[in-house]
Parts: C-alpha cells; structure tokens; sequence
C-alpha cells in the first residue's frame, strides 16, 4: 500500500496524482438506476458480482438499491465483505481444499453463504467441513453450458443433487447456469442465441432434479452482456451482473441491438503525460501495473484523435500523430479493456462528483486470491 493517497475529498479531479482509478459517480449513479429500471416489472433478484469492484462500500449501496445479496468469487473475497457487514453472498465457484473449506465453513457462521459443486468429490469434504464447524451452506449445482467449469445434463446431474440432499448441513438450493463467452460475443444476435440454448439446457437440469423428487428452486446466472435474455426468458430467477456500474471497452466493444441497455462508462485510470520523447508519440505514467490489457489495450476517453498503443510496467505508449498539441503535463482518462482486474491493481478507488472529489473508497477485497 502507497504510504500517501492520491486524492482527498474536495480537491478538484485535476489535482489527483496519477496513475489512480477514478469513478465518475454520476455515471456509477446511472447505471445502477438503470440497471434498477430493467428488472423493475420482473419477479427477478439482483445479486450483483462483486469481482467486479471489490469495494465494500459499493456493495453496501447495491443492497440498499435492492440487490438480495452479492456474489464473490474466492473465499478470501467474500471474507472481506463479510467483514463488512454484508450478509447474503454466493460463491459462484467450486471450493476445494481443506484450509479453504474450513474458512468457508467458518464463514457460514457469520453470513449466509452458498457455494458451486460440480462434481461428487466436492460435496463430501464440503459436508465435513460444515459438520465439524456446526454451521449450514447453500449449495448450487453448476451446469456447463459455456464450457468452463459445470456438469452435463444427464443421470449425472441427479445423482448429484441427491447426493447434496442426503447431507443435513447442506441444502440444494438451486442450479448456476453462467454463460462467460456469451458475455463478450460481439454480435447481438449471437449472444442471444447463446443464452436460448444455455437456457434450454437450464431447464432441461431442473425439470430433472423435480422429476426425481428433489428441490430446485432457483436457476442463477447471467452477466452484464446477456442479462436481459437471461431476464425475459421465464427459467433464470436471479442475474448476477457485475461491470454494468462501470462498464469497460471490453463490454463497449459489443454491437447492441436496439433494444438492449446502454450502460455508460463510469470507470476510469487517470494519468498524466510524462514524456514527448518524439512529435507521433507520448508517454504517459499509467502501464500494465496501472491497467490489465488481458482484453486489450485501453482507450483514451473522449479524445478519439489519441491511441493507446502499447504497454510496459510503469509506461503507457499513446499514438499522437494526430494531436500534436499534447503536452507534458495534460492529464488523460484511460477507459481499462477490463474493469475487474484493473481494480485489483489499486488500494482506493476515488469517487469523483462533477469534477470535485467526493469519497475515497478502499478496494479491501484486492487481491484476495486464496
């Protein structure tokens, strides 16, 4: 952790020192609204990741929006929230490991926790781990339909969820139907597609575990990309969305049909211009340890004449040669090609309201890895 900040609350956004992550609360303001206005006429719940921002202090301000709950991806992560005060959390990923099932276990104690399986050599450890620590676990069937983690629809699936069932500190609540490449699938109509079929096999999964005589009441899933598919489609009960509240050039780079939401850019790296080594080029302080490129490079906010070529550990290369007038010294808002593990490099997130500091949040879930 950097022994200064970058910013306090009230000075103006160009006095921030740079690199830092700056979130333009008005957007951050809209886009949770909008979110809000999307599932208003549904029967849905919101459980937004919080992979995403890692803040608990965002997570406080979903739930007082209306979400049911957050969802987390590490158990170390969702220790944070927890922490903070946050009661209701998902961990949409398989839990392995003693050390780790413990610290779950544990957790349960303290917070309502509910955890992925997709396989019978999860359950029994995970059955033993909340026996021995006196506690009880939501657990959520995983069905693959975007070929990462998940079981197949098949005899499989049930022998699973009775499996889950017959343990008395576990209880089936239901399936995790997620779809990550639909997410970024850049045609319209092919995310779409996607989810009808990820949908069908949602459904054909939960009518089998009924049939077999087993609950199943909940199906959850879907992402910023496809929510609203997930949304109209009658199987999903719950969306589990993450960048909408700051949407990234990753997920800009969608083309969106007519009708799909417009989320706006809420999420920003600040940098400054430190060198001018030749008239086609700049160089600015914000590189790979300032923003991921594992979706690509940023792109240089509302200066379309500007191009972020390439990245090194502390330096950012722009394409100038249509802007001369750059100087050093000019400040420039970087967009991230993605948002979630460009958070993970920072310790503050500065939340910024018509160009004046107004909060600094701490990022206390970064890194939790484990």
């Amino acid at each position: 952790m950097s022994p200064w900040s970058a910013a306090t609350p009230g000075m103006p956004i160009d006095a921030i020192d740079t690199p830092s992550l700056v979130l333009d609360l008005d957007a951050f303001d809209r886009n949770g609204a909008l979110m809000s206005e999307w599932l208003s006429a549904c029967d849905l719940r919101l459980r937004p990741h919080a992979k995403s921002h890692k803040t608990p202090e965002i997570a406080r301000r979903q739930l007082a929006a209306g979400a049911v709950g957050i969802c987390c991806q590490k158990v170390s992560e969702a220790a944070v929230f927890v922490d903070a005060g946050i009661g209701d959390i998902l961990i949409t990923n398989q839990v392995v490991g003693p050390a780790k099932l413990a610290r779950l276990a544990a957790l349960a104690g303290r917070a309502r926790i509910g955890v992925l399986v997709d396989h019978p050599d999860q359950v029994r450890p995970l059955a033993h781990a909340v026996t021995a620590a006196g506690t009880a676990i939501d657990v959520y069937i995983e069905v693959n339909v975007g070929g990462r983690c998940g079981i197949g629809v098949g005899e499989g699936l049930v022998s699973l969820a009775r499996m889950v069932g017959e343990c008395a500190r576990l209880k089936l609540a239901g399936l995790q139907v997620y779809h990550g490449p639909a997410q970024h699938m850049r045609d319209a109509q092919e995310r779409a597609a996607a989810i009808v079929k990820a949908g069908e096999a949602a459904r054909a999964a939960q009518r089998l575990i009924q049939e077999a005589g087993l609950p199943c009441p909940l199906v959850t899933g879907a992402g910023t990309g496809t929510f609203w598919h997930e949304r109209d489609s009658g199987i999903w009960g719950e969306l589990q969305p993450g960048s909408y509240i700051f949407m990234d050039r990753d997920y800009a780079d969608n083309r969106r049909g007519e009708a799909d939401p417009r989320f706006e850019h809420a999420l920003f790296v600040l940098t400054t211009v430190m060198s001018r080594p030749s008239p086609d080029r700049a160089i600015v302080d914000a590189g790979l340890k300032a923003s991921s490129v594992d979706s690509g490079m940023p792109v240089v906010w509302q200066r379309p004449e500007l191009r972020y070529l390439k990245a090194s550990d502390e330096h950012g290369v722009i394409d100038c040669s249509s802007a001369p007038a750059v100087a050093l010294g000019d400040r420039l808002m970087l967009v991230p090609g993605h948002c979630d593990p460009t958070v993970n490099l920072y310790d503050e997130m500065i939340a910024v309201r018509g160009g004046i500091v107004e909060s600094i949040w701490p990022i206390s879930a970064r890194g939790a890895a484990l």
